[in-house]
């Protein structure tokens, strides 16, 4: 019963911005790690961001300084900023975490089920 799930893409002008986000459902009792990944058409999935359990973070260098990921304990839920949004950002933005099950003690990976996030004048 543990999914992740994704909202927040859509359309937005050049210059623009989108918080997307990704919760952990079901009986989840914490997100243990998080990355957002990113496929355009004809291109490789690529890392975007990352966030641990002590939160730390990393960046892509090409959304460095423009995009920022954080993260709701109480929740279970990551976020990503992202600001002065670009062509070369629009893909398909997948999260991809490893979650401490509730239950049992164990962990979970996943993916989210993507969303579209489109960047065009």
């Amino acid at each position: 019963q543990v999914q992740l799930v994704e909202s927040g893409g859509g359309l937005v002008q050049p210059g623009g911005s989108l918080r997307l986000s990704c919760a952990a459902t079901g009986k989840v009792l914490r997100i243990n790690t998080m990355d957002w990944y990113r496929q355009a058409p004809g291109k490789q999935r690529k890392l975007v961001a990352g966030i641990t359990v002590d939160g730390s973070t990393n960046y892509a260098d090409s959304v460095k300084g423009r995009f920022t990921i954080s993260r709701d304990n109480a929740k279970n839920t990551v976020y990503l900023q992202m600001n002065n949004l670009q062509s070369e950002d629009t893909a398909v933005y997948e999260c991809n975490a490893e979650v401490l099950r509730e239950w049992n003690g164990t962990t979970w990976s996943g993916w989210g089920q993507g969303t579209q996030v489109t960047v065009s004048s």
